[in-house]
């Protein structure tokens, strides 16, 4: 990385940190971007440099949780069950959380209660669905397009950790997110192995 690429990426995380901060504490419509560019000490051009509006400074934070849910995938062993892969897969965004669990949790609690920012959630996770479906469909030398099983185990994966947020967030991040996911893979992984036996 050069120099001028880490100090994009701290401007950019600065930037990020501040507006979090802000967004958990006051709530979405409550924030202005010239709060969030006074708590971050820069000016508003530099803002708009990296962001074009307030939502996608929490999609970049999505962006970051889930990039690594299809490298991990394609690592997994071969011969590794379909169910036992993508929870390996759908622990990359939880690793994530956990490493910085009190951001984490106000940040999900903030787009779980934030209808623009779960629209936006849900748009990203599709495309995790979409990369998740390409990535199980070439390990399984399946055909996507013919086959209807990637694109539902991809679903059913991201259904379990979407149960596991809305769980750690009404809990307050009482409970553990790696536990719960565990829990939830107990009860799709039945299905996700059944299928991708066949």
């Amino acid at each position: 990385m050069t120099l001028a690429e880490r100090k994009r990426r701290l401007v950019s995380d600065e930037l990020t940190e501040s507006a979090l901060q802000l967004l958990a504490l006051k709530g979405y419509d409550a924030v202005t971007i010239d709060e969030i560019v006074a708590t971050a000490g820069v000016s508003r051009r530099t803002f708009f440099r990296y962001f074009a509006s307030k939502e996608d400074v929490v999609v970049q934070f999505l962006a970051d949780m889930g990039a690594g849910m299809r490298a991990e995938l394609a690592d997994r062993p071969a011969e590794e069950r379909p169910s036992a892969a993508l929870l390996h897969a759908v622990r990359v965004p939880l690793a994530a959380c956990s490493d910085h669990s009190d951001r984490a949790l106000r940040v999900v609690q903030l787009i779980l209660g934030t209808p623009a920012l779960l629209g936006r959630f849900l748009e990203r996770q599709a495309q995790w669905r979409d990369e998740l479906t390409a990535e199980l469909a070439d390990r399984l030398d399946l055909d996507p397009a013919a086959e209807l099983y990637p694109r539902l185990a991809a679903g059913m994966a991201l259904n379990a950790f979407d149960a596991v947020l809305q769980r750690w967030s009404t809990s307050d991040g009482t409970e553990d997110p790696a536990e719960l996911l565990d829990r939830a893979f107990e009860v799709v992984s039945p299905a996700l192995d059944a299928v991708g036996a066949r």
